[in-house]
């Protein structure tokens, strides 16, 4: 009992990190594209080539920054645990996934190239499949996120968080090879904004996951102490 226990709310710590990591990833992806789009001729020849379709672009910022915000409320409603977070997570997985895709297409064929869009498709594309084999019903039987407890699940959503926050404040270093252009690392920009949004991020992961860990210590020794 303990086993599956156990199993069931590693799969769900699972499933709540990486749907936050995929959140923060188009999210920040979505801004990031924010300065080609504006000004497509300010960086490179190749980013040059966007300006005959810098609307779509624009759209691509909306489109993405406003997936990153709902996946970010799937990530909550995941760690609440609503029968409809579940399928309210799949719905932004799918969009971001098309709306990845045709943003890769569009770069390939005008530009030949589409870094780093590609690195957000990626993980939107891993956390989908692994939403998709929750469903197997005899892992569903043990992950379904409705049957978890949203104080249980507290730490994965600090966990999510943390990691995200830690990107954002790094941000400049694992961007850099992708966003530079006459020597020029675009991506150590926003500084301010990333610094209090990462700094932010850390604090509250670490209010959820610290609290989280101590209830699930307390929980534990309730019910080896209630045996004897």
């Amino acid at each position: 009992m303990q086993a599956n226990s156990f199993f069931a709310k590693v799969l769900r710590y699972v499933g709540i990190v990486l749907m936050g990591l995929t959140a923060g990833f188009t999210l920040l992806g979505g801004a990031g594209t924010s300065c080609v789009a504006f000004n497509p001729t300010g960086f490179s020849e190749s980013m040059a080539l966007l300006a005959p379709v810098q609307w779509l672009y624009i759209l691509f910022v909306l489109v993405g920054v406003a997936l990153g915000v709902l996946g970010i409320r799937a990530t909550v409603m995941l760690v609440k645990g609503p029968e409809k977070a579940y399928r309210y997570a799949l719905v932004v997985l799918l969009a971001g996934v098309v709306v990845g895709v045709i943003h890769i297409a569009v770069s390939r064929a005008l530009r030949g190239k589409s870094m780093p869009v590609d690195g957000v498709v990626y993980t939107t594309v891993l956390t989908l499949a692994v939403f998709l084999l929750f469903r197997i019903p005899a892992i569903w039987q043990a992950v379904d996120f409705s049957k978890g407890s949203p104080r249980a699940n507290r730490p994965a959503g600090g966990a999510a968080a943390i990691i995200l926050g830690a990107l954002a404040l790094t941000i400049q270093v694992w961007m850099g090879p992708t966003h530079t252009w006459g020597g020029v690392n675009y991506a150590d920009a926003f500084n301010t904004v990333m610094t209090l949004a990462g700094a932010a991020s850390i604090l509250g992961g670490l209010g959820l996951l610290l609290p989280g860990l101590r209830a699930e210590r307390q929980e534990r020794w309730a019910a080896e102490n209630g045996k004897r």
